[in-house]
């Protein structure tokens, strides 16, 4: 399983699954990230959060712990 946090920076990804639960998964669902929607990764902060990312034409930054819930291919 590839999730954001791991993608790498430059490259686009879609979105295949939100993992977890309640009001995280909302939140998350909330920035405009849900399935089937492309993410391009536009920088990793040098201790890997935050990491940002353009998606629906909008630049966001998400946690470590944020990204790692996101499964991308």
């Amino acid at each position: 399983m590839e999730t954001l946090r791991n993608a790498r920076i430059g490259s686009t990804v879609q979105v295949v699954k939100l993992h977890g639960e309640g009001a995280v998964k909302r939140r998350i669902m909330d920035m405009g990230i849900t399935k089937g929607v492309d993410i391009y990764v536009r920088k990793v902060a040098p201790l890997g959060d935050p990491v940002e990312v353009t998606v629906r034409g909008y630049e966001l930054s998400l946690r470590k712990a944020d990204a790692e819930m996101i499964e991308v291919q």
